[in-house]
Parts: structure tokens; C-alpha cells; sequence
């Protein structure tokens, strides 16, 4: 592969980017809203993972051993246990238009420029060198794969000679294209966010494919791995590098400090943010993408050590190991991985420093000198903003490119990183005691970050850049040995604790004591209240405040740096969120002003925004009659205020006092004076403590001598106290409390009535106990009765359920014996007397049947007897089953049962099912003369409807609420057929116990249509059977089919002998295995078919059924007959494929399963 290769790939790469990033920008243009939006965001956040993370932590693991992980511990726990924390930061720069970290602390201490530019400056400075330090690892990964292949590093005639200049210039064009569109840099870059996610993805999977096959491939094994290593002095060296407690301190703060306030994380964390839910989101995803990318740091760092040793640099052990082992494809993976990490931080940071650069820095300049002077009162700033952060942009990258070529030589990526960090770091008190400290103002912030910075450039950017042998890093500035940048004081410790303690111990002092040295400006205190806010009531409104700018003015400004489009919209949504229209030619009111400054500083900075609009009132009203009607203005609020305070203390239940902290009153209520029965003189300012306890001692309300220790009482806080005024018997509670300034606040609860309704409750306690008591066992014995009534009830209730289920297997066995004989009867009748009465008998028999096992199923249904075992089955299968038992049906009264087949999958119970599918499928038989009963599914979207369709009597509208009662029968219906009114219960019941919903729709005398709604589930293949049968017929021939009926009573047996001989059949019976394998038959060979009954004396049907298949060596079909409708019986039968028919048996069920096999057995012989 030629080296020139490795560099096509490279612009390639950067190339790639560009689409991808157009790709987002266009679908943000459409508006087309991206539902991995969180999981882009939090992978955006990656870009904290630069090639200090693919190249040096190896470089540094193979020096340091675990000490890499330092620097991924910070950022874990900010995530994991910060979010409240950046929830609020994100809440402040969204409510205040915040676009970088500058802007921010600008806004905080009073919107101050010098703050705004200083700490641009430290951004500036503190990024460049970690800038340096990926153009450091381009050139070197690009320079190594192309020595490999063509066995001397790359040489490029471009002004410096260097292939990441190249790349600088690539990656400032694309920041530029993409990261400077809008002037309103909080406006979202969709684009440039979704090419960084991917370059996320990117390097980790390339780290994550290089580190399993150095783990797992190259020695063979991790224990391969492990054994090489075991024995080189390098990796025992590292893994015993002692890290002192210090430096884990130091770097897991610098970590987590950076993971807030680098400009390219705060840019993506907080300008990019656009919900909660993406921050939610990103707390456990970025915790997770920090661990993923660390797994195969120390195996590719020992495996460097012990392949490549000293040949290359140890930052490049990600590439050489592969290189060495001839894995081309992998190393070239790995470069694509490495240029992703370094690529990506490149192009966030320049576009994050050239928005601060902008707005806080080089803006706010040109403002102070050409709008001073009256210039170009209406020129369009929205280009100006956008130029002024393409040049930073470029000059940013250069500046970089050149610290890299002078000073990173032999620097290791990890130590470039790490001194960045320090700098940003010299952001943190100013950042989080403004958070947390109201006090803090914008001369300690100035203070506190000069000393800071300025100390860090001694002690870590000096030493870093001038040689080791200066003057001054040897000996000490003046010549001072105290004064040594690397031993300051002479304190001597690793340089980069020594330079981080330091900076921070200068720059906290700084911060605090410039805070201190000054009472904060009125704006900055109106930032603090914005920043640090407390539980205080709210200021007093000034939105009457009105100011000769007209909201056009305001328009016009703005929209000479956002654009006219830019600036409609958002005056047409601060309108909608105050719910009133806007006039543009009203004057502006104070909540408009406020809004326009947030809306100005998203794209000029806090700092000049103010500038802006100050110049603006200045030329629309030059004798500053606005500065006296808000003066005005705000007096009148402030007055209203307090009066509506004073109204609502006076409505107060409780008397309310204060006093300062000289005892004198400030401010009171109505109540305190009404409690005491103060006269007028003593309610004024200024009245002391001692007068108002005096007056009270003068009229008796206290006892003589007790006026010091009621002021004593009043000023000790803590428990309430009470004070009884003797004259009028008034009780009073006291509550005290201190004030900030040291001072009293009182309030004063009147608990007369409450003293002596406890008196009185005291005395009628020593009566009550006695009443309670008896009322209490009383209420014990009523207990015990209803318990052991309910208990009682309960037995009862189960009894009759038990009954039920037990009297049924007996009631019903010997009707299963009439109606087999009846049965044969019929078969055998010539004679019409006869055959009537046969069929009057079977008739009879046949509605008994039906009455007793509607019965059997309520009763089981309202004891919960029955539960849903759900599987999943295809409809197909359950409809062919229904057509099977109700054909011989209709066919008998001549009606057309159709079946339109489904391959739908459901998934519930089936046995359940198919009871509810009987019994819409019976009534729907039963009820229709003449026509059709059609059943069928319809699909619904997730949703499947089963319909069972009539041609029958049809339903009166008015009586569709009643079908579903037990024993109600239409008039209709009652002379069309006979029956109790059973049959919809039980659908209505079973539909309950499996959670369908039944729907019902008729036309009367039309037809009749009931509808069962389920979930469609997963589809399943159709089950394969190896019997095929056809559609049944009821006059198929029986003639010579070989039956064996097993029975535990002979009635049955010979009923069964007799109906099955009238079909032709030639039958043998037995009451069990034992006597059949008494009576020879066995000899005789297999049954074609065996009918067994499941209750048999020492067995059960079953277990027979498989003693025969296995005494006869072949699966002989077989019908399980009981009285038992339970599931489980069911469900035993269908696991040996034996169909079950339900006693009493109707013969022409019978008959159609004897055809099936009738037909099958002749043609398998």
C-alpha cells in the first residue's frame, strides 16, 4: 500500500464528513424531527474522548499503568451524580440566550465585558495548546503509516512542510461551513452535532476492534497475551508506578471541571441541548461510552511494551502494534479511529472559541468604537458577526498548527492535555461560586482568574515551551529560588499538582477577597437574584414601565445582527407566550426590553447587548427621561407592594411582629395589636420591645417583677412558649425567630379555646377509657360473628360449587346411557309410533344435556374455577374444528355453514375460545330457519375481529342490552326454538375471564352478526398433521370398522354396542386394560379405533389409550369420552393427539369422527 494512500484516506475521511453534516443540516431545514436525537446528543458529548483518549491513555498506561483512568473518573461522576447540577446550568444559559462558557460567567457578574473577555482569553490560551495536541497526533499517526509503507515519513511542500496543515486548513473549512451559519449562536447545528455522533461511533468501535484482536487474536489468546507480558520489564514497571493520592485528586477535578466548562463541551452540552429528556438520556449513555472506550487500554499499552518497545513513540502503540504484526487492515482502522478523535475535537472547539471570540471579545470592541461615534446607524451586523468567526476560526487552527511545531515535540499527548485542563479549570470559582455565593461580584472574578491564569502560564505553559535549561526555570524569576516556576515557595511536587494547586489557591483568593473588597453594582445583584436564587417573595413588577423606544426600534436593531426572519419569529413567540399581541408602534415595556437583551446577546454576547440597547435609549431619548420614569415607576411598585403585603398580614390569623436588632418595631399586623389590646401610640416604628411588655405589666396582663423574663422568653428562640393575660384570661402562643440581621420575628397565635377544650377533653377521658373499652370488645364480638358468618358463607358457597362439579360427572354418565340407547333406538325403528317417541326421548335428553352443562360452566365461571391458560394458536385450525362439530347440524336443518378460512395468529385460551365459539355458532344454528350461518375473521390493524354471521330472527335495537342476561329469552326466540336463555351467559362470562370485548349488531327478521375483537400475536407456521381428513359426512358408511369401547360401566357399554352395531361397526367392549387383555381380543390385532371413557376404576382413559398404542406397536386413533370438561383433561388428550367428546356424547359427532377414520384407514392400507 503506498503512503500516499494513507493520506487520500485521511482528506477522504474529512470529506465524509462534510455529507454527513449536510445530510443534518438539510433535514433540520425540512423540520423532519430525528427520534435518536438523545442518543446523537449523548454521543456528542463524546467529543470529550480526543486522541488524548485513543493515543495517549495507551501512552500513558504504558508509562503509568492505571493511572489513565483518573481523567475518566471526574466526568463519570458528573454525570452519574451531577444532574441536578447541570440541570440547572442548562436552565440558566437557555433562559438567559447563553452561548459559551465566557458569556455565562459575563452574564453572571452583572454582564460585565472585562470578565467576558478575560475569560475568553484563558479559553483561548488554555485550548490552543490541546488543539496542538491533535494536529500533534494527526501528524504523527499520518507520518507513521506512511514511514510503514514506504519506508521514509511524508514529505509535503506546504509552506511549513507538514501534512496536518493540510488537515488544520480541512477541518477549519468544514467548522466554517457548518458551524457558522447562523449568527444566533444558540440556533442549533444540526449538521455539525450529527457528524461528530458518527465520528463518536466511529472511534469507538475502531478502538473496540483493535483492542479485542490485540486481546484475543494476535497472541493467540488472552492467555498468550498474558504471558508475553507477564515477563517485560516495561509492564511490571508501569503496573508499579506510584501514583501518589495527590495526583488521583488532582486529575478526576480537573476531569470534572473540564467535562463543564472546555468551550466544545459546554457549546455541545448546553447550547446544543433542546430537552431535558436528551440531558436524562445522557447521563447513563455517556458514563457508559467513557467505560466502553477504556477496556483495551492496558492490553494494547502492555502489548506496545512488549512488540514494539522503544521503536516509535508510546502515543502510537494504537498503530505500530498492528502495524508490526502485519494486520494492515486493522492498523488502518485504527488510523481512521485516531483521526476521528482528533478531528472532531478540532471542529467543535474552533467553532465554540470563534462564538466566544465573537461575541465577548472582538464584537463588543467594534461596538464601543464605531457606535460611539454615530457610525452606519443601520449597517446589517449579521455578516460582520458571522466573518469575525470564520477569521477566528482560521487563525485559531493556525496559532494551534504553530505551538504544535515549536513545542510538542517531545511532549507526550497526555501532558498537553492535562495542561489545558489546568487552564479551563481557572474558570471554577468564578463559575461555581457564582453559583452558589450571591455575594460574589464581577471585580473578584477579574481578580481571581488573572492571578490564576497568570500562574498557570508561569509554572506550566513556561516550562512547557522555553528550554530546560532557561535562566528562569532554573534559578527563579529575578533570580529568586523561591520564585522557580516548578517549585514555587519551594514546594516541590509533580508538575502538573504543583502548577493546578497554585493557579486555584491564587485564583480562589482572588476571587473571595476581590468579592469582599467591594459592594456588588446594582446589576450585577439583579444577576445574582437571576443566578442564586432564594426563596424570598417576588421583586416588585415594573410592568408598567414604558420607554419612548417603540418595539420597531427594537426590531430593527436586533435585526441588524439576527436577521429580519430571525427576529419576527422570535417576537411572534415571545408574544404567543405572553398571550397578547404586540404593536410595533406601542411603546416597549420592561418584560419586552428584557427579552430583547437575551434575544441581542445569543448573537453579539451579554456584554454587548446591554452596549446595544443602552446606545438605542440614549438616541431615542437623549435628556434620560426614562431613567426618571423608571425610577418612578419602580418607587410606585414598590409601594403597591408593600401595601398589598401589609393587606395580606393584616388578614392573618396570627399576630405577626418584627424588630431590628435594637428591639424597636418595624412591622406588625392588626392581629398582634387586637391580641393584646395595644393602644394607638404603641403601634408605631420605633416603639421598643420594653414599652409594649410595660404597658402590659401596667394593666395587670402579667404578673409584677416578670417584665425581664417575658422579654427574655420572647428573645430566646426555638420551642413555642405561652403568656396568659390575666385581665381578659386570653391564652397566647409565642413563636420567635431570629433575623438575618439580627433582629426578631414574632408571631402570636391565640389558643384559649384550645386550652380548655384539652381541659375538658382531659375530664371526659377518665370516663371515655371505660367506654371505649366496652364499645371495643363489643365491636370484637360483632367482628368474631361476621367472620365466622362470611366464613360460613364462603364454605357453603364452595360446597355447592364442589357439588356441582361432582353430582355432574354423575348426573350425566347415566344420561350418556339413555341417550345411547335412545340413539340406537332411532337407528333401529321402523315403526313410526316408535320413532317418534325415540326422537321425542332424544329430543328430552338432549335439552337435559345442554341445561346441565350450562349449568356446570356458570357455576365453574363465577367460582373462578376456570383460568386462561393463554397460548398462541392459528385461527385456521380453531374454525375447522367449529365446522366440524356443527356441519351434521345444519345439515339437518338444511342450513348453509360456511367457514372462511384464516391464517391469523391469536393468542389466548383455546379451549376457552372455542366454548364461546360453540356457543355464538349454536345460537346462531338454532335461531336461523332458512339461509346461511357464516363465520369469519377480519383483520383490524393490530386488532382481529372473528364474526359469527346469521340469516335468522334477528334482535328488536331495543332489546341488544338484554341477550346477555341468565334465563332471559326473547318471545321471538322462545318460539323458534327451545332453551333456557343459558347460552350468551356463559359467552358473556368467558369473554370476561379472558378480557375480549363481544359486540353485537342484528337487523330483525334480517339476521344477527356477534363479533369478537382480540390482539393479532406473533404468526406461527401451521401445524403439520398427518391426517388430512376430509369434510365429514354423516352418511358415510361405517360398515366393518373395527371399534373398542372401554367403559367402567356396562350400561354404558352396551349402549354403545348397540348404537355402534346400527352403524355397521364391529365392536368389542371392555372395563379396562386388565379385561380387555383378559378376553383374548388382544390376539385378534389392533382396533381401527378406540373410544375410551377418562374415569375408569383403577385407571384413567389416557393412560389406557397409551397402553394399547404401545401393547399393539402403532398410534391407534382413539376419542376420549367424559364428563370432565376441565382443561387439564383437555389438554392431556391434545398431547397424544386424541380428539375429546364431552358426555352425554351426540351421535352425530360421533358418527362424523368414525367417518374420518373410515375413510383414512383404507387408504393407508
Amino acid at each position: 500500500m503506498s503512503g500516499w494512500v494513507v493520506v487520500i484516506i485521511a482528506i477522504a475521511y474529512v470529506t465524509l464528513l462534510f455529507a454527513i453534516a449536510s445530510i443534518g443540516d438539510r433535514r433540520a431545514a425540512n423540520r423532519d424531527p430525528m427520534r435518536s436525537r438523545p442518543i446523537i446528543y449523548a454521543l456528542s458529548l463524546a467529543i470529550y474522548c480526543t486522541s488524548w483518549t485513543f493515543f495517549g491513555s495507551v501512552g500513558l498506561a504504558s508509562e503509568r499503568g492505571f493511572e489513565f483512568i483518573a481523567i475518566y473518573i471526574g466526568p463519570t461522576l458528573v454525570f452519574l451524580f451531577g444532574f441536578p447540577l447541570l440541570r440547572r446550568i442548562i436552565r440558566l444559559s437557555k433562559a438567559e440566550k447563553i452561548t459559551s462558557i465566557a458569556d455565562f460567567l459575563s452574564a453572571r457578574y452583572g454582564k460585565s465585558f472585562a470578565v467576558a473577555a478575560l475569560a475568553t482569553i484563558i479559553a483561548t490560551v488554555g485550548a490552543v495548546p490541546y488543539i496542538a495536541l491533535q494536529l500533534k497526533a494527526i501528524s504523527g499517526s499520518v507520518s507513521l503509516m506512511v514511514e510503514h509503507y514506504n519506508g521514509a515519513p511524508p514529505s509535503i511542500d506546504l509552506f511549513l512542510g507538514d501534512i496536518s496543515l493540510l488537515v488544520a486548513l480541512l477541518l477549519a473549512l468544514f467548522a466554517v461551513l457548518f458551524g457558522t451559519r447562523h449568527s444566533d449562536a444558540t440556533e442549533h447545528q444540526d449538521g455539525l452535532v450529527l457528524a461528530v455522533a458518527v465520528e463518536s461511533v466511529v472511534k469507538l468501535a475502531a478502538f473496540l476492534a483493535l483492542g479485542a484482536v490485540v486481546t484475543f487474536v494476535l497472541f493467540d489468546g488472552a492467555g498468550g497475551l498474558i504471558a508475553t507480558v507477564a515477563s517485560d520489564a516495561g509492564v511490571n514497571a508501569a503496573l508499579a508506578y506510584p501514583t501518589s493520592l495527590a495526583t488521583w485528586f488532582v486529575l478526576t477535578g480537573l476531569s470534572a471541571f473540564a467535562i463543564i466548562m472546555l468551550p466544545r463541551q459546554f457549546y455541545v452540552m448546553i447550547v446544543e441541548n433542546r430537552s431535558e429528556t436528551e440531558l436524562r438520556r445522557a447521563s447513563w449513555v455517556f458514563p457508559a461510552y467513557l467505560v466502553a472506550i477504556n477496556l483495551f487500554v492496558l492490553p494494547i499499552a502492555f502489548a506496545g511494551l512488549a512488540v514494539v518497545g522503544g521503536q516509535t513513540s508510546a502515543d502510537l502503540y494504537v498503530l505500530s502494534v498492528p502495524l508490526m504484526r502485519g494486520h494492515n487492515l486493522l492498523a488502518m482502522i485504527a488510523f481512521i479511529g485516531g483521526l476521528s478523535a482528533a478531528t472532531a475535537m478540532v471542529i467543535v472547539a474552533s467553532v465554540a472559541l470563534s462564538i466566544m471570540i465573537s461575541n465577548d471579545l472582538v464584537i463588543p470592541l467594534m461596538f464601543r468604537r464605531l457606535l460611539t461615534h454615530g457610525r452606519r446607524e443601520h449597517e446589517d451586523w449579521t455578516t460582520v458577526i458571522l466573518n469575525v468567526r470564520r477569521a477566528a476560526i482560521f487563525c485559531i487552527l493556525f496559532v494551534a498548527f504553530l505551538y504544535y511545531r515549536e513545542s510538542t515535540y517531545n511532549t507526550r499527548l497526555a501532558s498537553i492535555g492535562l495542561m489545558s485542563f489546568a487552564a479551563i479549570a481557572q474558570f471554577a470559582p468564578s463559575f461555581f461560586g457564582g453559583l452558589f455565593w450571591r455575594g460574589a461580584n464581577a471585580r473578584g472574578a477579574l481578580i481571581g482568574m488573572t492571578a490564576g491564569i497568570v500562574t498557570w502560564s508561569y509554572t506550566l505553559l513556561l516550562p512547557s515551551i522555553a528550554p530546560p535549561d532557561t535562566d528562569i526555570i532554573v534559578n527563579g524569576l529575578f533570580g529568586l529560588e523561591a520564585l522557580r516556576p516548578q517549585a514555587l515557595f519551594g514546594v516541590e511536587a509533580e508538575p502538573l499538582n504543583h502548577g493546578t494547586f497554585w493557579s486555584l489557591l491564587f485564583n480562589t483568593i482572588g476571587f473571595v477577597f476581590g468579592s469582599l473588597s467591594r459592594q456588588a453594582a446594582p446589576l450585577e445583584r439583579i444577576q445574582a437574584s437571576i443566578f442564586v436564587p432564594r426563596d424570598v417573595s417576588p421583586m416588585p413588577s415594573l410592568r408598567r414601565f414604558r420607554t419612548a423606544v417603540t418595539v420597531n426600534d427594537l426590531k430593527d436593531t436586533i435585526s441588524r445582527y439576527l436577521g429580519v426572519e430571525r427576529t419576527e419569529r422570535s417576537f411572534e413567540s415571545f408574544a404567543r407566550s405572553e398571550g397578547r399581541r404586540i404593536s410595533g408602534n406601542e411603546q416597549a415595556d420592561m418584560a419586552l426590553i428584557r427579552y430583547s437583551e437575551q434575544l441581542l446577546a445569543s448573537a453579539v454576547g451579554s456584554s454587548s447587548a446591554r452596549l446595544v440597547l443602552s446606545l438605542l435609549f440614549q438616541r431615542n431619548d437623549p435628556s434620560a427621561k426614562d431613567a426618571y420614569r423608571l425610577l418612578d415607576d419602580a418607587s410606585e411598585a414598590l409601594q403597591h407592594n408593600r401595601d398589598l403585603l401589609q393587606i395580606a398580614l393584616d388578614q392573618m390569623e396570627e399576630g405577626i411582629t418584627v424588630f431590628d436588632r435594637d428591639f424597636r418595631l418595624t412591622c406588625w399586623n392588626r392581629q398582634f395589636r387586637t391580641l393584646f389590646d395595644l393602644p394607638d401610640e404603641l403601634g408605631r416604628v420605633g416603639v421598643s420591645l420594653g414599652q409594649v411588655v410595660d404597658a402590659l405589666a401596667s394593666r395587670g396582663d402579667i404578673a409584677d417583677g416578670a417584665e425581664a423574663t417575658t422579654i427574655d422568653r420572647l428573645t430566646r428562640f426555638g420551642k413555642p412558649w405561652q403568656i396568659e393575660l390575666l385581665t381578659s384570661g386570653r391564652i397566647i402562643e409565642v413563636r420567635s425567630n431570629p433575623m438575618p440581621d439580627g433582629g426578631i420575628v414574632a408571631t402570636y397565635a391565640d389558643i384559649t379555646q384550645r386550652v380548655r377544650a384539652d381541659l375538658a377533653l382531659k375530664a371526659a377521658n377518665e370516663t371515655l377509657e371505660q367506654r371505649v373499652a366496652d364499645r371495643t370488645g363489643e365491636l370484637m364480638r360483632v367482628n368474631e360473628e361476621l367472620a365466622q358468618a362470611q366464613m360460613l358463607a364462603e364454605e357453603a358457597n364452595l360446597g355447592k360449587t364442589r357439588f356441582l362439579a361432582a353430582a355432574g360427572h354423575d348426573i350425566l354418565q347415566p344420561l350418556n346411557a339413555a341417550r345411547l340407547y335412545c340413539s340406537s333406538l332411532l337407528e333401529r325403528a321402523n315403526e313410526e309410533p316408535v320413532s317418534t317417541a325415540a326422537a321425542a326421548i332424544e329430543s328430552s335428553l338432549e335439552s337435559v344435556e345442554f341445561i346441565l352443562g350450562a349449568v356446570l360452566d356458570i357455576s365453574r365461571l363465577d367460582a373462578g374455577a376456570m383460568k386462561p391458560a393463554v397460548s398462541a394458536f392459528r385461527l385456521d385450525g380453531l374454525m375447522r374444528q367449529i365446522g366440524t362439530d356443527f356441519l351434521p347440524l345444519a345439515r339437518e336443518k338444511g342450513l348453509d355453514l360456511r367457514i372462511v378460512p384464516s391464517t391469523l395468529t391469536v393468542a389466548t385460551d383455546r379451549n376457552l375460545m372455542r366454548r364461546l365459539l360453540q356457543n355464538l355458532v349454536s345460537n346462531a344454528i338454532k335461531y336461523t330457519r332458512t339461509g346461511t350461518v357464516l363465520i369469519g375473521a377480519r383483520r383490524r390493524g393490530e386488532l382481529v375481529e372473528i364474526q359469527v354471521l346469521d340469516t335468522g330472527i334477528g334482535i328488536p335495537a331495543d332489546q341488544l342490552n338484554t341477550v346477555f342476561r341468565e334465563f332471559h329469552r326473547l318471545d321471538a326466540g322462545a318460539r323458534e326454538a327451545q332453551g333456557l336463555g343459558l347460552g350468551l351467559s356463559i359467552v358473556d362470562r368467558i369473554a370476561r375471564v379472558l378480557r375480549l370485548e363481544i359486540r353485537i349488531g342484528s337487523h330483525h327478521g334480517r339476521g344477527t352478526v356477534f363479533s369478537v375483537i382480540l390482539p393479532v400475536a406473533s404468526a406461527i407456521a401451521a401445524p403439520v398433521s398427518a391426517l388430512q381428513p376430509g369434510e365429514p359426512r354423516t352418511g358415510d358408511s361405517l360398515a366393518g370398522l373395527r371399534v373398542l369401547c372401554i367403559d367402567n360401566e356396562n350400561r354404558i357399554l352396551d349402549g354403545m354396542r348397540l348404537l355402534l352395531e346400527g352403524w355397521g361397526c364391529d365392536v368389542t367392549t371392555a372395563t379396562g386394560l386388565a379385561a380387555y387383555r383378559g378376553s383374548g381380543s388382544a390376539e385378534r390385532g389392533a382396533p381401527d379405533v378406540i373410544l375410551a371413557d377418562y374415569h375408569l376404576d383403577d385407571d384413567d382413559g389416557i393412560a389406557v389409550i397409551k397402553a394399547l398404542r404401545k401393547l399393539h406397536k402403532e398410534t391407534i386413533p382413539a376419542i376420549l369420552l367424559t364428563a370432565d370438561r376441565t382443561a387439564d383433561v383437555r389438554d392431556q388428550a391434545t398431547e397424544i393427539d386424541v380428539p375429546v367428546l364431552n358426555k352425554p356424547i351426540k351421535p352425530a359427532q360421533l358418527r362424523s369422527l368414525l367417518a374420518r377414520w373410515q375413510r383414512i384407514i383404507p387408504a393407508a392400507e
